[in-house]
């Protein structure tokens, strides 16, 4: 093959990665949409959607008649057969979700189970898609599968090298479950992971410079984006919010001496304060003013965590900050005192652009990041 031939070829495979990527986080769009944003001409991108729709990675449906000014252009939907699996081991369960192109979440599970290893994660995680595989999902395409670990994921092979609160230590579990599945497998953190699909699909998807924490029964994690660009830090492990120090005005305020963050902002003790047992975030949620102990307790969590936020702010002049799980729980308390109490407590210059929101993608966000990292490949070279 000649020199300008692969060149040619390589041009080609980059525009339809961009036409792909396109549809896949910004959703459905006209053809006519496509040719503006890509700057590539009209029938270069007829030619490009033609290729990813044969390829089964798109498809065309005919524009709302009602709508119609002038010729009409063909809507480029991304396919919901093409398909990535999510996986989310926690202490108490296993979460997996099947997500098509353009984020949803076509199906999901939560099978509880204490404390799971490696072996464990993978066995259900088998088990639950080989079901799928032969019923709901028997006509699709299961492309590739990405894992949301609490713990730290070594970026350059996905080795989980501590995950504490499963005790996890230099854990391979894209390994087996790559082989048992017969499929790519991704591993990386959960927050991470949830920074990047809030930052793609939900709350922040407006924004390029994100902080985002995210809390959970192992504890607190968390991402930071900025000019757009997901920070990883220099082995993977950027985002461990969870391990600072707690920022406390009162030192009535504080329940572990010597503790991080998410010893004093954790989810146990606000489990343990409503007296519930294993509740999903919606339970909880609801049962944090179902009592004055319920109440107590997450007022003074709603403190320092706030004060956490306020030094992000002045650090690092976010636009956006997210919150996923308990904590965005805790925010939705009384979500505009909360929002005043990080922006009064930051450099006034640092607040003047900041917005506060909890993760829009609710209980589905880690299991979409983690989806959205395993099409990593295909969206890259749709039809390699």
């Amino acid at each position: 093959m000649s020199v300008r031939a692969t060149t040619v070829e390589g041009v080609r495979r980059t525009n339809l990665a961009e036409v792909l990527r396109l549809v896949h986080h910004g959703g459905p769009r006209s053809r006519a949409v496509i040719t503006a944003e890509t700057g590539l001409n009209r029938s270069t991108v007829s030619d490009l959607v033609a290729r990813l729709a044969a390829a089964g990675l798109v498809h065309e449906h005919e524009p709302d008649p009602t709508r119609r000014v002038g010729r009409p252009s063909p809507i480029v939907v991304p396919s919901p057969d093409v398909v990535a699996i999510g996986v989310n081991p926690e202490i108490d369960a296993v979460e997996i979700g099947a997500v098509s192109l353009g984020g949803a979440v076509r199906l999901r599970e939560r099978i509880a189970v204490q404390d799971p290893d490696v072996a464990d994660v993978v066995g259900i995680v088998v088990r639950t898609v080989e079901a799928w595989r032969t019923g709901p999902l028997q006509d699709c395409r299961l492309v590739s599968t990405g894992v949301a670990v609490p713990g730290l994921v070594r970026a350059e092979d996905g080795l989980v090298r501590f995950a504490p609160h499963l005790q996890w230590h230099d854990a391979d579990i894209a390994g087996p479950l790559g082989e048992a599945l017969e499929m790519p497998v991704v591993v990386g953190n959960d927050a991470s992971l949830g920074t990047r699909a809030e930052r793609l699909f939900g709350a922040a998807r407006e924004h390029g410079d994100v902080v985002y924490l995210n809390g959970g029964a192992s504890g607190i994690g968390g991402g930071l984006v900025l000019h757009g660009q997901l920070i990883g830090g220099a082995g993977g492990y950027a985002g461990e919010w969870g391990q600072t120090a707690p920022s406390l005005s009162d030192a009535a305020d504080r329940r572990a001496p010597g503790g991080v963050l998410e010893d004093e902002v954790n989810r146990a003790r606000l489990v343990r304060a409503t007296g519930l047992s294993a509740p999903d975030d919606a339970e909880l949620e609801q049962a944090l003013t179902a009592s004055d102990e319920a109440r107590t307790e997450a007022e003074r969590q709603r403190r320092i965590l706030a004060a956490t936020l306020s030094n992000s702010v002045n650090v690092l002049n976010p636009s956006m900050i997210v919150l996923g799980g308990f904590l965005g729980s805790l925010r939705e308390l009384d979500s505009a005192g909360f929002d005043e109490d990080v922006r009064s407590r930051a450099l006034a210059a640092s607040a003047e652009r900041l917005e506060l929101a909890s993760a829009a993608l609710g209980a589905d966000r880690l299991l979409i990041g983690a989806a959205d990292a395993a099409l990593e490949q295909l969206l890259s070279d749709p039809l390699g």
